[in-house]
């Protein structure tokens, strides 16, 4: 526990004062989280971290994730979106030259991963373009939610929420989790109206978000579980890896891009 509190104090030391910079801190920052969350995937394949498709697959999250006026020296007729499909048919293509060491499969998950880490970072970038206080309110429902649902759990914990994927969540905790984040986060939108929604759309909002969230979690216990990992890696002691404690933001930002808010 202590270590988990120390890695927690210094992370929140290093990522509070980047989000209040924003601009270009962000988007690194952003590009550096896509990179690591990318390279755990690679380990939990098994592939090498210095690879072609380690490689091609850095290079098309990258694409995903950074705003546009990052590529704007390409031509015209480059879109993003047709050089992310490139870099695709690269990983497909090196399917067929790498006898047999890389898989129609292993471009498929890395495929998968691009656009799952990639989106969700991409949208931490244009949430925090939005305000500093609209990239809070996303991180105040996935924090709050995570750590009531931990609380509430723990105390009152009965009924296993998904046995097969991550045995210590209950229906309880999760539950829980919510109402504690929508009292707290609703609070919060009280103070600081987000956007131009009235505080019970807001409250609406911050339920569904913390229920996207909690899928968030679960869709990377699954991911783990498949691959027998306990953590998706360990740049953060006590935390495990830059998944682990960015699995529900991964969902979180592109829906609330999808809800309108970002």
């Amino acid at each position: 526990m202590k270590q988990r509190v120390i890695t927690a104090v210094v992370a929140l030391i290093i990522f509070i004062p980047i989000i209040i910079m924003g601009g270009i801190w962000v988007d690194i920052a952003a590009a550096v989280l896509g990179l690591v969350a990318l390279s755990e995937l690679l380990v939990m394949r098994k592939k090498l971290l210095v690879s072609p498709e380690a490689i091609i697959s850095g290079i098309a999250v990258l694409m995903v994730i950074l705003p546009d006026k990052w590529l704007g020296f390409l031509p015209p007729h480059l879109h993003l979106n047709f050089l992310v499909y490139v870099m695709v048919i690269l990983l497909l293509i090196y399917s067929v030259v790498s006898k047999n060491r890389f898989s129609f499969d292993d471009a498929a998950v890395l495929t998968l991963g691009i656009f799952y880490i990639g989106m969700g970072f991409h949208y931490f970038i244009e949430a925090r373009k939005v305000g500093f206080f609209a990239l809070l309110f996303a991180l105040l429902i996935v924090w709050i939610t995570d750590s009531g649902a931990y609380m509430i759990g723990r105390k009152l914990g009965r009924h296993k929420l998904a046995p097969h994927i991550s045995p210590n969540k209950t229906w309880e905790g999760s539950i829980g989790g919510t109402l504690v984040a929508t009292v707290i986060v609703g609070l919060y939108a009280y103070f600081y109206p987000q956007g131009n929604y009235s505080l019970l759309t807001t409250i609406l909002l911050i339920v569904i978000v913390s229920v996207i969230g909690q899928f968030g979690d679960l869709v990377e216990s699954a991911l783990k579980r498949y691959y027998g990992v306990k953590d998706s890696g360990k740049i953060l002691p006590g935390h495990g890896g830059i998944l682990d404690r960015f699995d529900s933001l991964l969902l979180v930002l592109p829906a609330l891009h999808l809800l309108n808010f970002i």
